[in-house]
């Protein structure tokens, strides 16, 4: 059997690593949030300074992506909200998600955002990969739907 060995210029190894370095994040958050939404839920908005805000349904709840651009530096949030405040027995309630947040919510916690309960994930794009985006994702969406009811009807305020 003959053997080729194909030599590379240093210049060629470089555009071969940054082509394999650099993804596009809008079109993998796009390809995750098509393998999860139900029901064509997905809807996506852009403001001119490169923002994306996606919001799709996952089983019973609401979830929202937002990337705040494209450089390492910037961000992409993963949201949603399984509970509304005030509720009755707060103290428990906080205890309650506090040994969640120890126990099984993997990159992701809950929270408190604008008197809601969320589960959310937040990361820099430095070194992200699509494996990482979709993780994100699907973590944030599982937790807030397999907890949502549970928690509305244990917690929430008569």
């Amino acid at each position: 059997m003959t053997s080729y060995q194909e030599t590379l210029t240093s210049n060629e190894v470089n555009d071969l690593i940054v082509e394999t370095a650099t993804i596009n994040h809008v079109e993998v958050i796009e390809n995750v949030i098509d393998s999860l939404e139900q029901d064509d839920s997905a809807m996506v908005s852009r403001n001119p300074d490169g923002n994306y805000l996606w919001k799709f349904k996952y089983g019973s709840v609401e979830v929202f992506v937002q990337l705040s651009g494209t450089s390492d530096e910037d961000t992409i949030t993963v949201w949603s909200a399984v509970l509304k405040l005030p509720v009755k027995d707060e103290p428990q309630l906080l205890r309650y998600l506090l040994e969640l947040n120890c126990t099984s919510t993997l990159e992701a916690r809950f929270g408190i955002i604008e008197s809601q309960v969320v589960v959310i994930s937040t990361r820099t794009l430095a070194e992200i990969s699509p494996g990482e985006v979709s993780r994100l994702i699907t973590i944030v969406a599982t937790l807030a739907d397999d907890n949502d009811e549970a928690l509305q009807s244990k917690f929430a305020a008569l």
